[in-house]
């Protein structure tokens, strides 16, 4: 029987024990969080088997462990871990930098054992409260190696994560970190600047919270993101986010120029170049499964409207995963946003809410 241990069971701890057992309902689950309370939820959902403590002998029997605490929480296991580990034990990880993660177990007499992994998925949200069991789904799970990585363990580990529908890129921890410094650390920090700059701004009476668009809120969900966890992925990856982010203030500084001296044909390249860049994105995500399923459907502002949506689905067994009124419609397709979990929930929503003449439009 396969044994497969977490230490920390927040999202995406949590929504990797869940979606393991969800392909994999005979694999034994073990696992240990400084919160009491999460492993009983963890345990009530069936997501694990057993409750460790944290330096529990009985981790010593795991074919893989997942550390899914923060970057500095998870290199404190590993003296422990280096003392119970076997030999085709793979250690792996889940955080945002490898570098560091990856150098610690080097030291520790782990670099035979230590695997870096990081799946690119998540939400604002943490804990194990807002995990499921479908969050790494068609998501690329970063694999990373060292000099001493054992070609069949990553095998092995590439095997567990397409089993349950992650899609594994292998790469070096330092072509990892430089990658997720441009395409996710960068964006935490420019979110949390641009917040922070429209907060300093805004009027007295907020009009600028008040009035926040599509545009905003979708540049600056992020922001609401954990602050401990992006203090420390700031401090272990800042070399790689000081490159991109000096390449990030050398645009910001051609911009304020181009706009100061009314250069048009300046501001039309720049905006036109990211505008294909980011139409290039969106085409290579159709080649694969969408993450998100969407129907935008214009409804009267009435009492009962949405519950007449709603019941509608709900008659034709057809199950909402979210559900919420738009009050700013900038850039946004219908004032009820209706999120599904599969596609065929969302095209079979599309053709009823169409009978019943509802204005529906669907984004993917």
């Amino acid at each position: 029987m396969t044994c497969i241990g977490f230490i920390g069971l927040g999202l995406i701890g949590g929504s990797l024990a869940r979606s393991i057992k969800k392909f994999h309902p005979d694999f034994h689950i073990l696992a240990y969080s400084h919160t009491p309370s999460t492993l009983e939820q963890a345990l009530i959902a069936g997501a694990i088997d057993e409750a460790l403590d944290q330096n529990d002998p009985r981790f010593g029997n795991c074919d893989f462990i997942f550390l899914c605490a923060p970057v500095q929480t998870n290199i404190t296991y590993f003296p422990f871990l280096r003392s119970i580990i076997r030999e085709d034990c793979i250690l792996t990880d889940v955080g945002s930098v490898k570098g560091e993660t990856t150098d610690a177990a080097v030291r520790t007499g782990l670099a035979e054992n230590f695997i870096g992994g990081h799946p690119m998925a998540g939400t604002e949200k943490t804990g194990f409260s807002s995990s499921t069991d479908y969050l790494l789904e068609n998501a690329y799970y970063f694999i990373t190696t060292n000099r001493e990585t054992d070609p069949e363990k990553v095998r092995r580990y590439s095997d567990l994560i397409r089993s349950i529908r992650s899609l594994p890129i292998v790469v070096s921890a330092e072509e990892h970190d430089y990658i997720v410094a441009g395409v996710s650390h960068l964006e935490h920090i420019v979110a949390s600047s641009l917040v922070n700059t429209v907060k300093s701004i805004d009027t007295r009476d907020e009009k600028m919270k008040l009035v926040a668009a599509g545009g905003f809120r979708d540049i600056t969900r992020i922001a609401s993101s954990s602050p401990v966890m992006w203090q420390q992925i700031c401090l272990a990856n800042r070399k790689d986010i000081l490159k991109v982010l000096d390449r990030y203030m050398e645009f910001l500084s051609n911009f304020r120029f181009m706009i100061d001296s009314a250069d048009a044909d300046g501001l039309y390249r720049t905006f036109s170049s990211s505008k294909d860049y980011r139409d290039s994105i969106d085409d290579i995500k159709r080649g694969s499964v969408p993450r998100q399923y969407l129907l935008y459907v214009d409804i009267y502002d009435e009492p009962g409207g949405i519950a007449t949506v709603t019941t509608l689905l709900a008659m034709n067994q057809i199950s909402i995963r979210n559900i919420g009124i738009i009050h700013n419609r900038e850039f946004e397709d219908g004032v009820l946003r209706i999120e599904f979990y599969e596609e065929n929930a969302r095209n079979n929503a599309d053709d009823v809410l169409r009978k019943r003449n509802y204005l529906v439009r669907r984004k993917v």
